[in-house]
C-alpha cells in the first residue's frame, strides 16, 4: 500500500449516517476519519430525481446537534438536503476524507485494515454507514422485454423528459414509485403503477399534532424491532418497500395513475402482470428499490440475503465493527435523516463503555454533556 495510516475508529460512508457517528466520536474525544467515495458530501441526494423532497417534514429532518434550517412542516428538496449534510460537516470540523471509495474491510494483525484505492487504514473500530440504497434492484425478466421499451431504475429517473411519449409502467408502489407515478401523470402521459398496496402513515397529518411527538414516537418506537407490530412491518419494509409517507392511495390515482396488481414477467417482449393482463407500454421505471451490497467485507458477519448479523448495530461475530443507517436497523425511522442519530449514539456509546474498560479513564465533562444530548460514556485521553 501507498499509505497506511492508524486511528482509533474508522467509519465508512459519509452521509448522514456516517455524519452522525462522527459527531458523537468528535464528542468522545477519539482520533477518527470519515471515508467517503464521492468527491462532495451530499452528492447522492442531488442525484435523485430532479422534484424529489423529502417524504418527512424539517422538524423531523435534523441530525444530531443541528436542526434542519427550514420551517417545521416544509419538505425539504434533494438539493437543500444535499447542502444541509455539507454545512454539517463543516460546522462540526468533522475529518472527511473525500474521494475515497472503500475495496475492503478486513481483519489484521489485532487490526482491522480498510482499503481505499492505495490506501490502507487501521483501527479497532469501524463503524459502516454506507446507507440504505447502495444497490439498485431490476428483476431478472427485464431481460425478456421488446429492447424498444426504454427502461430505466428510479435511482437514474431525474424527470419527464427521459421518459419517451407513450404509455408508462412503473413498478414499485412504495414512496418513490407512487410520486414518480404522480409526476408522470402530469406530463399527460398514460401511467400505470404495479404493486402490493404498502399501507400509509400520514406524516403531513400526524406531523402536526401535538407538535408531530405523536408522529415521531409511532415511527421510532411502535415500528421499531422491539414491538410485535413493529417486527412485521420491519419483515415487509426489508424486502417489500415501506408504507407511502405523504401520498395517500387516493392522490396517486386522483392524479389519474392506473393502479394494477405486480408485474411477474413477459410475455411476447411485453410486461405481463400477475393477474394475466399483457400491457403495451413505452416504457418502464423500474422503483423497485435496492439491495445491500456488502461484497466488499471479507469477514463472515453477512447472512445469506445479504444483510449484516448484527444486535442494534454491534457486530458480536467480529468486536469492533458496528453499523449505522441500514434500512430499519431498529425502527423504521432508522436510516432516516432524523432518525439515524439514535442508532449512531448507541453505537459511540459502546464504542467509549469498551474503551474505557480498557483504559479505566472517564472524562467527567462527557458525563455531565451526557444528560442533554452527547455520549453517555468515558473519553479517551
Amino acid at each position: 500500500m501507498e499509505n497506511e495510516e492508524h486511528f482509533h475508529t474508522i467509519v465508512i460512508g459519509g452521509g448522514q449516517a456516517g455524519l452522525a457517528a462522527a459527531y458523537y466520536l468528535s464528542r468522545l474525544g477519539v482520533d477518527f476519519v470519515v471515508l467517503e467515495a464521492q468527491a462532495r458530501l451530499g452528492e447522492p441526494w442531488r442525484k435523485r430525481w430532479d422534484s424529489l423532497r423529502l417524504f418527512t417534514p424539517s422538524k423531523f429532518n435534523g441530525l444530531p446537534g443541528m436542526q434542519f434550517p427550514r420551517a417545521d412542516f416544509y419538505f425539504p428538496t434533494k438539493d437543500e438536503v444535499g447542502q444541509y449534510i455539507q454545512d454539517y460537516a463543516e460546522r462540526f470540523h468533522l475529518p472527511i476524507r473525500l474521494n475515497a471509495a472503500v475495496n475492503s474491510l478486513s481483519q489484521s494483525d489485532g487490526h482491522y485494515c480498510v482499503t481505499a484505492g492505495p490506501n490502507s487504514f487501521l483501527a479497532k473500530n469501524v463503524i459502516v454507514a454506507t446507507g440504505a440504497y447502495q444497490q439498485p434492484v431490476i428483476p431478472t425478466f427485464a431481460q425478456e422485454l421488446n429492447p424498444g421499451i426504454v427502461q430505466l431504475h428510479s435511482s437514474e429517473y431525474r424527470n419527464p423528459e427521459q421518459v419517451p411519449d407513450g404509455n408508462v409502467l412503473v413498478v414499485g408502489a412504495g414512496n418513490s414509485g407512487a410520486e414518480i407515478a404522480v409526476e408522470l401523470a402530469a406530463s399527460g402521459r398514460k401511467v400505470w403503477l404495479s404493486g402490493r398496496n404498502v399501507g400509509r402513515i400520514p406524516a403531513d397529518t400526524l406531523g402536526r399534532i401535538f407538535g408531530g411527538r405523536p408522529y415521531w414516537f409511532f415511527i421510532s418506537h411502535v415500528l421499531s424491532q422491539d414491538t410485535r407490530v413493529g417486527r412485521k412491518v420491519r419483515a415487509k419494509a426489508l424486502h417489500q418497500g415501506t408504507p407511502l409517507i405523504r401520498l395517500a392511495p387516493n392522490d396517486v390515482t386522483n392524479a389519474g395513475v392506473t393502479r394494477c396488481p405486480r408485474m411477474n414477467g413477459s410475455n411476447q417482449g411485453l410486461p405481463c402482470l400477475e393477474d394475466g393482463r399483457v400491457l403495451d407500454v413505452k416504457s418502464i421505471v423500474w422503483a423497485t428499490g435496492f439491495r445491500n451490497d456488502f461484497t466488499w467485507i471479507q469477514l463472515p458477519i453477512i447472512d445469506a440475503r445479504g444483510y449484516p448479523l448484527h444486535d442494534r448495530g454491534t457486530v458480536l461475530r467480529a468486536p469492533g465493527v458496528y453499523f449505522v443507517g441500514l434500512h430499519f436497523q431498529t425502527a423504521l425511522s432508522s436510516s432516516l435523516l432524523g432518525g439515524v442519530g439514535v442508532d449512531a449514539k448507541h453505537v459511540v456509546q459502546r464504542i467509549g463503555a469498551l474503551s474505557v474498560r480498557q483504559t479505566g479513564v472517564v472524562n467527567r465533562q462527557l458525563r455531565k454533556e451526557a444528560k442533554t444530548d452527547d455520549v453517555q460514556v468515558g473519553r479517551i485521553i
